[in-house]
């Protein structure tokens, strides 16, 4: 499960092999969501609203870098890092 961002203590991931929709995983303590990259709704999981609310903002200012990895992923490539939220 390759990192792709970290920030405010939240990580971002992207699984080799996933399935559709384009998505990533977000990762904050104990809680854990799915978004997807086409609309950023929540596919699965919970994150706290704040988190939820950062991982928005972050992935609406990447979302064609998040598309990139998701071609890649498919592609069988490596990700690439994507800069964290600032």
């Amino acid at each position: 499960m390759p990192k792709i961002s970290f920030f405010y203590g939240i990580v971002i991931y992207m699984y080799f092999n996933d399935h559709y929709p384009a998505h990533f995983h977000a990762h904050y303590g104990e809680f854990s969501a799915k978004i997807n990259i086409e609309n950023f709704g929540l596919l699965d999981g919970y994150l706290p609203p704040k988190a939820l609310s950062l991982v928005v903002e972050w992935a609406i200012l990447h979302q064609k870098e998040l598309i990139a990895n998701w071609d890649k992923m498919l592609k069988k490539e490596p990700f690439l890092a994507i800069a964290p939220l600032e």
